[in-house]
C-alpha cells in the first residue's frame, strides 16, 4: 500500500498538472467498493468545479475545489489509493487503462483517471455544506514530517504497544506504514520489539529525526515502488534502491554485514539487523 513519500509524489505530480483546471465532466464506474460517496453527489460536486489544490494528508490525497464561476463555495475530493491504486493525468484521446473507475475530464481535455485493479482505494467527497461547518478533512493522527519534538515524545508515552506497532497507528502519526517503520527505526537503531512508552527521550528524539529523514529523502526519489505504485505520470519511484532493511530478509546489514532478520509484529512483516538495531 502506497505510504506518505508515495502519496506525496502522486498529489505533487497531480498538482502540477491540473490545478487551475475546471472538471467539465464526471464518469464513475459505479462498482460499490470504490465509492464511500455515492457516484450521485461525486458527480453533483465536481462538476463546474475548479480544482484550487492537490495535497496530501495522511495517506489520502486531498483535492480542493472551488465552485463554478459563479459561486465561491469549496467541497473537496478525497482519494486512498488502497492497494493497488493509481491516479494518473492523460490526454483523452488514450484508451482508458483496464480497472479504471473514474475519469474527471477537464477544461483543456485531459483527463484525471483513477485507476484501481483490486479496488481496495477509495474516492469520495466532503460537499460545500460541510466544508462550511468546519468539516474540511484533517486526517486522523499528526503529520509525520511536521510533528513538534515535544508533541513527538507525547505521542508515545505510557504506551505498551511495541514501537513498530505504534508507529504504524494512524491515529498517532498519519501516513507513516510498513516500509518507513522498518527503515525510520533501522536509521535510529531502536529494534521494533521495544515498548513505545519505554523508549528514553534521547532515543524518541533520534527516531523522530530519523523518520523526517527518511521519508524527506524517500519524497525526493518519488517513493518506493515495490509493488503497483507508479507516480501521476506512470512512472516507478527509486526509494527502494535506498532501503537498508526492508525486504532484505537473510541479506547482509549494509552497516555490520550480520544477515537482515523478519518477523511477524502487529501483523506485519518486519524488518530490523540484531546488531544496529538495540
Amino acid at each position: 500500500m502506497p505510504e506518505l513519500p508515495e502519496v506525496e509524489t502522486v498529489a505533487n505530480g497531480v498538482h502540477a498538472r491540473v490545478h487551475g483546471q475546471t472538471i467539465t465532466e464526471v464518469w464513475t464506474s459505479n462498482m460499490p467498493q470504490t465509492f464511500k460517496s455515492t457516484p450521485k453527489l461525486i458527480a453533483k460536486t465536481l462538476t463546474g468545479s475548479r480544482i484550487e489544490r492537490v495535497h496530501r494528508v495522511g495517506k489520502t490525497i486531498v483535492v480542493d475545489l472551488i465552485g463554478g464561476p459563479r459561486s465561491t463555495s469549496r467541497s473537496q475530493l478525497l482519494i486512498h489509493l488502497g492497494m493497488t491504486g493509481r491516479l494518473l493525468v492523460s490526454a483523452a484521446e488514450i484508451a482508458l487503462p483496464p480497472h479504471t473507475h473514474a475519469v474527471l475530464t477537464l477544461s483543456d481535455g485531459r483527463q484525471l483517471r483513477f485507476v484501481d485493479a483490486r479496488r481496495f482505494g477509495r474516492l469520495s467527497v466532503i460537499p460545500p455544506e460541510e466544508i462550511a461547518s468546519g468539516g474540511a478533512y484533517t486526517g486522523p493522527g499528526k503529520e509525520p514530517l511536521e510533528i513538534p519534538l515535544e508533541d513527538f515524545i507525547g505521542l508515545f508515552r505510557d504506551r505498551k504497544t511495541p514501537i513498530k506497532a505504534a508507529l504504524l497507528n494512524q491515529a498517532l502519526l498519519h501516513g507513516v506504514g510498513n516500509i518507513y517503520a522498518d527503515e525510520s527505526l533501522f536509521h535510529a537503531g531502536i529494534r521494533p520489539r521495544r515498548h513505545a512508552g519505554r523508549l528514553t527521550r534521547s532515543e524518541l528524539t533520534r527516531l523522530r529525526d530519523a523518520l523526517v529523514r527518511v521519508l524527506s529523502h524517500a519524497i525526493q526519489l518519488g517513493g518506493s515502488s515495490v509493488s503497483d505504485y507508479v507516480d501521476a505520470d506512470g512512472v516507478r519511484g527509486f526509494f527502494q534502491l535506498e532501503h537498508r532493511v526492508y525486504l532484505r530478509t537473510g541479506e547482509p546489514c549494509l552497516v555490520c554485514q550480520t544477515p537482515i532478520q523478519r518477523i511477524l509484529l502487529a501483523g506485519r512483516g518486519t524488518h530490523f539487523c540484531p546488531t544496529c538495531q538495540h
